[in-house]
């Protein structure tokens, strides 16, 4: 039992190599199915850490921000804040929510690499207080190297994620790509007084968090090692509908989704958005299963260094917070939870807003 991260204890983790197509009563004696070949291998970043670096995403966009075209006053929620999906307002109770996710490879098996990818997609949406209401589907793939029967399971996946949501998927857009990516373009709803927002939070609330982290450490893991980490998948494919109805519920109005920049990327620019500080208790953090282990073996990805790099001036660390704790704080996730201004029955408090601005880690 791992005790020297930060966070939850967690047992040693446990691999299952069943093949998830099989699981499903699916036939599969082809040598060009999921269980012969390793997406993760066609990739050189996997899911949501091969984001580009958020300092260089800022720089590239700075010009950008800020800059209102004619007859767009509707705008409720643009590219100011980098919030989790455009807003649009059509009429005094009703809002269009817009966004659009994609990447590469973080799993294996097609099946299940279609389902993280739409639930990611899908939770930009719920980050926002909506409702999904349809998916156009963006693929790319390398149809000279890989069977195009892995592209229809990974397809399949995102449609069992989508159906399961409620939500259509009415096409989409595919090219040949070197690198094998998938994701989807999500159209939804929310009436514009329910907006979850990341410039919304305000001193003196406790700070939630709906799902565990370290799926990051997990992914690497995976992709070096091709062991298979259940819980981590779970935790992927799992969709944050229920927790944006908990946060509602509770009268939260702040929030954004914990993705590709880390824990303590999205609470800083949540916090940056609002004017406001944090105050993080490590310990309190939740961890997926067999996380400390990935970290305490090294598997941390480039992408987890560069979230780091780039948030460590904002973050201050109490003793004895160490390095390690800081890169699973930091740790890139793909379909992670919520973090929530507000407490949520249910779910963790991890820490609380205060005034002033960065963040303290205790």
């Amino acid at each position: 039992m791992e005790t020297t991260a930060p966070g939850t204890r967690t047992e040693t983790p446990t691999t299952d190599t069943t093949d998830t197509t099989a699981a499903r009563g699916e036939d599969r004696t082809s040598p060009t199915t999921t269980a012969a070949v390793r997406l993760t291998g066609y990739a050189s970043g996997g899911g949501c850490a091969c984001k580009i670096p958020p300092g260089e995403l800022e720089d590239a966009v700075r010009g950008l921000v800020g800059r209102q075209t004619p007859g767009t006053a509707e705008v409720l929620v643009g590219l100011d804040d980098g919030d989790d999906a455009a807003a649009v307002l059509l009429r005094e109770d009703l809002a269009v929510l817009s966004t659009a996710d994609f990447f590469t490879p973080m799993v294996d098996d097609a099946y299940d690499f279609g389902r993280i990818a739409a639930a990611n997609a899908l939770s930009d949406i719920y980050a926002m207080g909506g409702t999904p209401v349809v998916a156009l589907n963006l693929v790319g793939w390398p149809r000279s190297v890989l069977p195009m029967e892995l592209m229809t399971e990974m397809l399949r996946g995102g449609l069992d994620v989508a159906t399961m949501a409620g939500c259509p998927v009415i096409g989409g857009h595919s090219i040949d790509d070197p690198e094998p990516k998938y994701g989807m373009a999500v159209t939804g709803v929310a009436h514009p007084d329910r907006l979850l927002r990341n410039d919304a939070a305000e001193a003196g609330l406790p700070i939630t968090l709906t799902k565990p982290i370290g799926v990051g450490l997990l992914n690497n893991r995976h992709k070096q090692t091709g062991e298979v980490f259940t819980a981590a998948i779970a935790s992927m494919t799992a969709l944050n509908r229920d927790a944006a109805d908990a946060a509602l519920a509770s009268g939260a109005r702040a929030a954004t989704d914990v993705t590709g920049f880390g824990l303590l990327g999205h609470l800083h620019k949540m916090m940056r958005a609002s004017g406001v500080g944090a105050v993080i208790d490590r310990t309190a953090v939740p961890l997926v299963e067999g996380a400390a282990e990935a970290l305490r073996d090294g598997f941390v990805s480039g992408g987890t260094r560069r979230n780091l790099d780039w948030v460590r001036p904002h973050v201050g660390a109490d003793a004895p917070v160490s390095e390690e704790d800081l890169l699973l704080l930091a740790d890139a996730q793909t379909s992670g939870g919520l973090l929530v201004v507000g407490e949520v029955p249910g779910y963790p408090v991890i820490g609380e807003t205060v005034a002033g601005s960065g963040i303290r880690v205790r």
